[in-house]
């Protein structure tokens, strides 16, 4: 990641960024990206997401506009929700199509979802980037999950059975009324979206992965 865009960047923004780069960076170098069709990353549709994404900075201005303090004109422009989306678009000069979604919960699960839409419209591939950090302290009362630093990127695409490549599928169902959960899929959900879903991912022993999120039942499930 560029210096100057590294300083202006928070701690969720530097867990985005330096996973978008790094999973680029990673495919570009592995066997498979030779067999693939011609592309520059420059093209590839980006998906950005993040349940809480800069809300720690937004706080910090609402605070100094509560305290009649001037407020700072470029934490202002970096307080949005797509504001890391922007500066990794600038910073490598991509004019791609790049969404930043927020879905409480199931934000991992929307993103794939939004992921997966890109590609059956035409992308060969999508880069995923989720980050996230937990509620500032004054809203700590409002968590509901787990929460903790995380992120990653992936850069997904169709399944292809010549590709040595892991390969997931996600499903989903609504759960029943009055929020009956099994006791798996409330311990499941205990971690956030974007740690829960890593941690399986990185698990090459986990076949499945069940998650009770926003009135759904997600399901995980690995398949190489």
């Amino acid at each position: 990641m560029p210096p100057m865009l590294r300083r202006r960047t928070s701690p969720v923004g530097k867990l985005a960024l330096e996973t978008a780069y790094g999973a680029l960076t990673a495919a570009a170098s592995h066997p498979s990206h030779d067999a693939r069709p011609a592309a520059s990353d420059l093209d590839i549709p980006v998906v950005f997401a993040s349940r809480h994404g800069e809300c720690a900075r937004s706080v910090e201005l609402q605070m100094a506009l509560a305290e009649a303090a001037p407020m700072s004109p470029t934490a202002f422009s970096l307080s949005v929700h797509n504001a890391n989306a922007g500066l990794f678009s600038i910073a490598r000069g991509s004019a791609a199509n790049t969404v930043a979604i927020a879905a409480g919960q199931s934000t991992v699960e929307h993103a794939v979802i939004e992921a997966c839409g890109l590609l059956a419209d035409g992308a060969p591939q999508v880069l995923v980037v989720v980050a996230d950090a937990p509620l500032p302290t004054m809203f700590a009362d409002f968590a509901d999950e787990q929460e903790e630093p995380c992120g990653w990127s992936w850069l997904i695409q169709a399944a292809d059975e010549q590709d040595a490549l892991p390969t997931l599928s996600l499903q989903w169902q609504q759960a029943p009324a009055g929020g009956d959960v099994d006791v798996a899929s409330h311990a499941n959900n205990a971690a956030a979206g974007a740690a829960a879903v890593l941690r399986f991912f990185l698990d090459a022993d986990a076949s499945t992965l069940h998650r009770h999120a926003d009135g759904r039942r997600w399901q995980w499930m690995r398949h190489a």
